[in-house]
């Protein structure tokens, strides 16, 4: 790219299709909100913020997923909720953002907001509330926990199922993927699949290539949360490729947890050169300190992608997404502009 002027990377038209619920919430916001109450932070989340982090092994992961409880709880009220959905939204519009599909697993707020159904209620109100005024478009995936049981999972794909066509419209399965049985997850997923939801696990970060097949063959992914160490097995890249599953690819959090040492290496290249559909996502930047831009501009620099790969990034994103055909079309339109 010597000598190529690089456009800016906040300009280009982007869907954003893996994005936590609390991970979305700004650093700002976490710190007060956690005074108003009085609630003590982990100096990580404070002036060591963002926090350095692994999840090579368990004790890793129990302390990112400790973080993410903490900041989770200095939600207390719906005014709270309404200006985190709101602040994600924002934020993502800064960045380009045109479409966002924010994922949240309702029983992780419950207990404060008066059950699932009530939480959900909300949370689909706050979405609608903040499309309004900023113009995003957005949707919800409702997500279940691989640590707890199974048949948790089987209620909020119930729930799932409910709102499906009324803001609601995917289905997943996150936390470490190293813990539960993938298969056990079965029955959950066939309730989603029924009710006509994309099916959106996450897997192939944490774990390699055969907990990416475990996903598509026991829980029928449709796009996988990650599912970037299929770049690992070229036979199984073929298959995704194939049958035309996306992968949520999260650069920034993919090296802070350990999986890769640098960006640099991040397989993305790999996994466009086999033809692999790729959305980039943020995940939780709360935690990681990067937003949805900042994943196109680090793998620019990574792997000197030039502005067509990035536009077609792009494209991608809007491809693997539950977006509108209208938004699409505009999308797409403005993604040429952005690269012409």
């Amino acid at each position: 790219m010597v000598g190529e002027r690089l456009r800016e990377v906040s300009r280009l038209p982007k869907a954003h299709l893996h994005l936590h619920f609390t991970g979305s919430m700004r650093h700002g916001t976490l710190l007060e909100l956690a005074e108003r109450d009085g609630i003590v932070l982990p100096d990580s989340l404070v002036e060591d913020w963002p926090p350095q982090l692994s999840a090579a092994d368990e004790k890793g992961w129990f302390r990112f997923q400790r973080l993410y409880d903490v900041a989770r709880s200095v939600l207390r009220t719906p005014d709270d909720v309404r200006r985190l959905v709101l602040e994600a939204a924002e934020d993502d519009v800064r960045d380009g953002g045109r479409w966002l599909e924010i994922q949240v697993d309702p029983s992780g707020y419950a207990a404060r907001f008066g059950g699932i159904t009530e939480f959900t209620d909300l949370v689909l109100d706050c979405v609608r509330d903040a499309s309004e005024r900023t113009g995003l478009g957005m949707a919800v995936v409702i997500a279940a926990n691989r640590t707890r049981h199974p048949l948790d999972a089987r209620t909020l794909a119930r729930l799932a199922a409910q709102y499906a066509g009324r803001g609601v419209v995917g289905f997943g399965l996150s936390n470490d993927e190293r813990r539960g049985r993938t298969e056990d997850f079965r029955g959950a997923f066939k309730i989603a699949e029924r009710a006509d939801l994309l099916l959106v696990p996450h897997g192939g970060e944490l774990r390699g290539p055969d907990h990416v097949r475990a996903c598509l063959d026991s829980l029928g992914a449709q796009r996988l949360g990650h599912g970037v160490r299929s770049a690992e097995d070229p036979a199984l890249l073929d298959r995704l490729v194939s049958a035309g599953v996306a992968l949520e690819v999260c650069p920034v959090s993919n090296v802070s947890l350990g999986v890769y040492s640098d960006l640099t290496s991040v397989p993305l290249p790999q996994l466009l050169a086999a033809g692999a559909t790729v959305a980039l996502g943020a995940d939780d930047p709360l935690l990681f300190g990067s937003r949805l831009a900042g994943q196109y501009a680090t793998m620019r620099a990574a792997h000197d992608l030039d502005d067509a790969t990035l536009a077609r990034l792009a494209e991608m994103s809007f491809e693997a997404s539950c977006a509108p055909s209208d938004v699409v079309e505009v999308a797409r339109r403005d993604i040429a502009a952005w690269l012409a």
